[in-house]
């Protein structure tokens, strides 16, 4: 079987991407698509409950993004260097990318915010990445709170004024590159709507990597490598997912990094149980899905993996028609942008 990464190509104008997010965050757009006829209708995003039912399980990631944006100077020539957070390693030992990278060879030291941080090179590996060994005043993520930057995505352009904004309000586990964006329309009160009108909610954790915006280079999809991110699946979610199946309701997943995990473990385990390990799963169309029947989502990059999971999952004409439609009505694309919910 051969899948072309142009076939998952579609015209977006610059404009449509969004900048900034909507205030309140429930007041995005939402484009709502049924996966088995492809019929689209339009509503926004406060109305979610209009369309789950009673019984119904929301599962979200609890991932929370880290400053993982560094700049800071060597020590002995004070020249500027930019360090982004990738993967905690061990205690403060983290791998990271940095520029200019010919700078940080193994042994240099570098000091950020005055001092608050500093890093020794320890390891340059073969794909140019380094593992760098932090030092600090007291609690390391306290320090990068104070000094670090949000890893915004590179096609968002403007400043970010409130940090928090770049969070879900479930936020929790310490460890994204990147925020899982498709959480970031909730607010704590309509998700206490959800759960009074029966709708339960459970959380998995899965550490966005950087790899997210990396970009497809095969021309056959199938060719392409996927990074590798960690999850824990807790048996208190497995539980759930497991009830509401018996009794007839919907598991639905917002956003891709929670479908990712709970195909994952039901891919490599053959159950839904608490697991935790890495995953590098690639989901594109063939793929027959083994535990959820929703998903909620942004708009995503063209030739992405993450428009070819959604293909995967509401068919490849209904999303390719979804995603004309979309820019015909000015839908805001990526991370800050509108809502779409597949049911």
């Amino acid at each position: 079987m051969e899948l072309l990464k142009s076939d998952f190509y579609y015209d977006l104008p610059e404009e449509l991407i969004a900048q900034t997010p909507v205030e309140p965050r429930n007041a995005s757009r939402m484009m709502c698509v049924n996966r088995q006829t492809g019929e689209i209708t339009h509503d926004h995003f406060y109305n979610l409950c209009r369309h789950l039912k009673k019984g119904d399980l929301l599962v979200m990631n609890d991932s929370r993004v880290i400053p993982a944006r560094l700049y800071g100077e060597r020590e002995d020539t004070h020249t500027f260097i930019e360090f982004l957070l990738l993967e905690q390693k061990g205690d403060k030992l983290w791998e990271i990318i940095c520029r200019p990278g010919k700078k940080a060879k193994t042994g240099r030291r570098f000091t950020f915010g005055n001092g608050r941080l500093t890093a020794e090179v320890v390891e340059v590996k073969d794909d140019g990445n380094r593992i760098v060994q932090f030092e600090c005043d007291g609690n390391f993520f306290t320090a990068l709170e104070d000094v670090g930057q949000m890893p915004l995505p590179p096609y968002i352009k403007t400043k970010l004024e409130n940090k928090e904004r770049y969070q879900t309000v479930y936020s929790h586990e310490l460890g994204s590159a990147a925020a899982p964006t498709a959480g970031l329309h909730f607010t704590a009160e309509m998700l206490d709507e959800l759960r009074d009108m029966g709708v339960n909610t459970a959380f998995v954790t899965l550490h966005v990597g950087l790899g997210t915006f990396r970009p497809v280079k095969e021309n056959n999809v199938l060719n392409h490598k996927m990074h590798s991110e960690h999850y824990f699946l807790p048996q208190e979610t497995a539980d759930l997912i497991n009830k509401t199946k018996s009794n007839g309701g919907r598991v639905i997943a917002v956003g891709t990094t929670t479908c990712r995990t709970l195909e994952s473990v039901a891919t490599f385990y053959n159950e839904i149980a608490e697991h935790e390990g890495y995953t590098d799963i690639f989901i594109y169309p063939s793929y027959k899905f083994k535990c959820i029947d929703g998903l909620i989502t942004n708009f995503h990059l063209p030739e992405s993996t993450l428009i070819m999971l959604v293909s995967a999952f509401m068919g490849y004409d209904n999303t390719m028609n979804a995603y004309k439609v979309a820019v015909q009505e000015k839908y805001r694309f990526f991370s800050f942008g509108d809502s779409m919910c597949i049911l």
